[in-house]
């Protein structure tokens, strides 16, 4: 305790304290802006930390670092776009509550819950340094992989009222994940020859494309604002503090979501882009009046948000006990640490005790800053959900580009924005969950990885270790509900309805056109080695099997006649209404122009012409309007990503052809 109280009295000293405060502010921006995240971030800041003091050096790092899921919230819920990989589960229910103008709520209860989990991750970081160490040495691969399962068996809870789609997009997504380089054998799998796709497929541009793209689709689609028609949206103050009584009284979830993610940013590899959807899975599966998650239920903001802080104190708890990172971040912050001097392990828990305490006190007094920054700026950005579809639209694509960009430099990051973009919106329209195929994706190299690892170390008595028989139980149970009360309503309608014959629809061509999709990829697996096939093949597997189940129930279910809203209609209001029904194609028009823009002129120069072009003539906005906020948009794009961030432009046609236009087109 003596420690304890020396280690804040080294925090507060007015030097550290501005050192922490900077590091809040430069996070909360980073944290806001869709795909950047702690770990650039940290690199970033470590060359300045050189001339400073270890305190001073790891408050300013900490501090920023802590803060970055506290605002990627912003746009998760506003826009529907993830600031971060770990906001992605966020984005269910808090852009639903924002379309009902509840924004101002959301932001209030996101920032509330992250703060207790913030704190809970510090107050366990502080208890558990002198005992974790034997803790993660118990956790083998075999443990690991299940944890992975359990993680996996959410996925019939995420799928909502389909979980035979939720299975097959799952297994669909450890299907992508297992693209590139295997390095069990050597096979390149399902690279189709592009060296992009050698080290797998970057987390980025999928997530952005699954699930920022098909919202942009939808205000494109709409031509109003986040806030749907009828909706009331609420901005004062009181709509914040709303949110944070509803954090009060969910407090058993809030602490039960902050354990677990705690628990699981301990155990290195899993990683925030599962944590989110692992703890958003447990609070619908264990929750009253689970349907409404996805529809705008508070508790699907407040218990992901309370696991996304947490878990930055659970991932420092294995980077000092012996310096093994629990994540990305913290694989980088150990780089600091070795820069000052400092060697994980028992010095960190013994003669530096004092700068280990410093630590924990910088992740708590950096979780109240950035709460109390953003909470009193909530009601500002709430009124971004009233902004139109004219003016919010070709700003958010922008972004949602250069963001995308950031997944590997490449051309392949945004061919990949736009392919899954597609497959997004076909998702969303045909009614196929996305977020069990996004924690198919996240979770399957490490499935692959322990799987190899439990196999050749134990054989198969790794299955019959307590610990995941345990969790095996737990999984099987999991996800024995939803799929046993989804198939007995869905045998039950069919015997209601005496069906003699199939019905063919949008929703069975789609899947049809999946099935395809499988069936070669599985076709094409069969010339690899077994090691490089064997888990690919076993989630295609699964895969096509759940996608014909899919089939017949498509086929043969009952279905509504749709309205002929044609009929009746003049010539000119149905070439009106064939427009507006076809505006999600314009909206792929105009990025495949786009991209053909981008591949000649230069990333930057294209998104410039994106932005006015859009803003001037899609949504009509003014020349005065369009040419200003284009080129603020741009500059700002130039100087934050080009000069702060050092991002490598991309080559293109004419600065390849004419060396003298390459600043021009943004090659340098």
């Amino acid at each position: 305790m003596d420690m304890l109280g020396h280690a804040l009295a080294i925090v507060l000293d007015p030097y550290r304290m501005v050192a922490l405060v900077g590091g809040v502010l430069i996070g909360l921006v980073i944290g806001v802006i869709p795909g950047l995240g702690g770990v650039i971030g940290l690199a970033i800041l470590i060359p300045f930390t050189y001339g400073m003091d270890p305190y001073a050096a790891l408050a300013l790092l900490v501090g920023m670092h802590a803060v970055t899921t506290t605002s990627d919230l912003i746009p998760a819920i506003l826009f529907g776009v993830p600031g971060t990989v770990g906001a992605s589960a966020t984005v269910m229910d808090g852009h639903a509550l924002a379309k009902l103008g509840r924004a101002g709520q959301a932001l209030g209860a996101g920032y509330s819950a992250a703060l207790f989990g913030g704190l809970f991750g510090a107050v366990l970081l502080a208890l558990c340094i002198p005992i974790i160490r034997p803790l993660v040495l118990f956790l083998a691969s075999p443990e690991l992989l299940s944890f992975a399962v359990f993680g996996l068996s959410m996925v019939g809870t995420l799928s909502g009222k389909a979980p035979l789609k939720g299975l097959a997009g799952a297994a669909i997504g450890l299907m992508i994940a297992m693209i590139g380089f295997t390095p069990q054998t050597g096979t390149m799998r399902w690279t189709f020859g592009s060296f992009y796709l050698w080290d797998h497929l970057p987390l980025v541009p999928f997530t952005l494309g699954l699930f920022a793209v098909p919202e942009m689709i939808e205000l494109f689609v709409s031509r109003g604002s986040v806030v749907r028609d009828g909706a009331k949206p609420d901005f004062r103050l009181r709509a914040q503090y709303e949110g944070l009584r509803e954090v009060r009284r969910n407090m058993g979830l809030v602490l039960r979501s902050s354990w677990v993610g705690t628990f699981l940013g301990a155990v290195p590899g899993i990683g925030s882009a599962s944590i989110d959807w692992i703890v958003y899975g447990q609070a619908q599966r264990f929750s009253k009046n689970a349907e409404s998650f996805g529809k705008g239920d508070i508790r699907g903001v407040i218990a992901p948000e309370a696991a996304n802080s947490a878990k930055e104190g659970g991932a420092l708890l294995p980077t000092i006990a012996f310096g093994v990172p629990g994540g990305a971040g913290m694989a980088v912050l150990l780089s600091a640490f070795l820069l000052h001097g400092l060697v994980p392990g028992p010095e960190m828990l013994g003669k530096h005790l004092d700068l280990t305490y410093s630590i924990v006190w910088s992740l708590t007094l950096a979780n109240v800053i950035g709460t109390l920054i953003c909470l009193s700026a909530s009601g500002l950005f709430a009124r971004l959900s009233t902004v139109r579809a004219g003016k919010l639209v070709p700003l958010v694509i922008a972004f949602i580009v250069i963001s995308a960009y950031q997944g590997s430099a490449s051309w392949g990051d945004l061919y990949s924005l736009a392919i899954f973009g597609l497959v997004g919106w076909c998702m969303k329209e045909n009614g196929w969950p996305r977020p069990p195929m996004m924690l198919g994706f996240v979770l399957g190299a490490l499935f692959e990885r322990y799987f190899f690892i439990s196999t050749q170390a134990y054989g198969w008595e790794w299955v019959l270790r307590p610990v995941v028989l345990a969790v095996f139980l737990a999984s099987a149970y999991v996800i024995y509900g939803p799929l046993k009360t989804h198939l007995g309503a869905t045998i039950r309608d069919l015997r209601k309805s005496h069906v003699r014959h199939f019905q063919v629809s949008a929703q069975a061509l789609f899947t049809l056109a999946v099935i395809a999709v499988i069936a070669a990829a599985l076709w094409t697996s069969t010339a690899w080695p077994h090691a490089a096939r064997i888990v690919p093949q076993i989630a295609g597997s699964a895969a096509l099997f759940f996608a014909l189940a899919t089939l017949v129930v498509e086929l043969f279910a009952p279905r509504a006649a749709e309205p002929d809203t044609a009929a009746g209609m003049s010539a000119p209001r149905r070439a009106a209404a064939w427009i507006v029904a076809n505006r999600p194609l314009r909206f792929f028009l105009w990025f495949g122009g786009f991209l053909v823009l981008a591949a000649l002129v230069g990333l930057l120069p294209a998104l410039f012409v994106l932005v006015l072009a859009q803003s001037r003539f899609e949504f009509r906005q003014s020349w005065a309007y369009s040419v200003g906020v284009t080129v603020i948009t741009v500059a700002f794009i130039w100087i934050c990503f080009g000069y702060v961030f050092n991002v490598p432009w991309p080559q293109s046609y004419l600065g390849d052809q004419f060396p003298a236009l390459r600043f021009a087109t943004g090659l340098v």
